[in-house]
């Protein structure tokens, strides 16, 4: 159902990695603990890293059917911020992957993806916030709730980056799509544990990234991400 969805809904995505042919990451970390040299995202929460030209930053789910979250801002102008509208724009398509260029509001290229295992990715969703649990999640009965927005918030704030400076995100692995009447659907992330996406900066950035906290997003449960910084120098950030 996925790769004639995928097929039909205009994705290319989907029917690669049906067909095996988004190779995965030789990846040592699992469920239990990152791999050497990678940092862990606990679920549900997030963290902000600093990127410099020619830096990258690679973004694994290591048990599978996880989104992350992926906000940039330029590190030397903080009003200059990723803007999904000008990506899909720029690049005429709704979706992203290798070879892809991802545009500030001023219209630079603020980084390229450079590797991705997927391919599903999302541009269009705004980071889940305590309003989306309040809105979308009645069952919690309005209690407060970790979000993506909330820990975007947590990580950038000490950056100077005001919260209402970061609006959509790059939703990495996350499964999002229209049926014919409109309808948007979030289906579980596609990922398999090991799966990989990685940018590399052509400016120098502030990366927010988080483990999504949405348990819809992610087929019920929360999950942790990890991620390494290959330095351009050769050096691990």
């Amino acid at each position: 159902m996925r790769l004639v969805r995928g097929l039909t809904m205009g994705n290319p995505g989907y029917a690669r990695h049906r067909a095996g042919l988004t190779p995965r990451l030789e990846y040592a970390g699992g469920p239990a603990a990152p791999a050497p040299g990678w940092t862990r995202i606990a679920p549900q929460h997030g963290v902000a890293v600093e990127l410099g030209v020619g830096d990258r930053l690679s973004i694994v789910d290591p048990c599978g059917e996880q989104v992350s979250d992926l906000y940039l801002v330029s590190a030397a102008e903080l009003r200059e911020q990723f803007s999904a509208g000008r990506t899909i724009d720029y690049g005429n398509s709704l979706y992203v992957s290798v070879g892809s260029m991802l545009f500030s509001n001023r219209s630079h290229v603020m980084a390229e993806v450079v590797a991705d295992s997927v391919g599903v990715h999302d541009l269009t969703l705004t980071p889940c916030s305590q309003d989306t649990f309040d809105l979308l999640y009645p069952e919690f009965e309005g209690a407060a709730h970790r979000s993506c927005f909330g820990n975007l918030c947590e990580a950038l704030v000490p950056h100077g980056v005001d919260p209402d400076r970061i609006g959509t995100t790059l939703n990495i692995f996350m499964d999002v799509w229209t049926d014919e009447s409109g309808e948007l659907h979030i289906d579980p992330p596609p990922t398999r544990p090991g799966d990989v996406f990685r940018i590399s900066a052509h400016l120098p950035l502030i990366a927010g990234i988080t483990a999504c906290s949405a348990e819809k997003s992610n087929n019920g449960h929360c999950t942790p991400i990890d991620w390494r910084i290959d330095r351009a120098d050769g050096t691990l950030g």
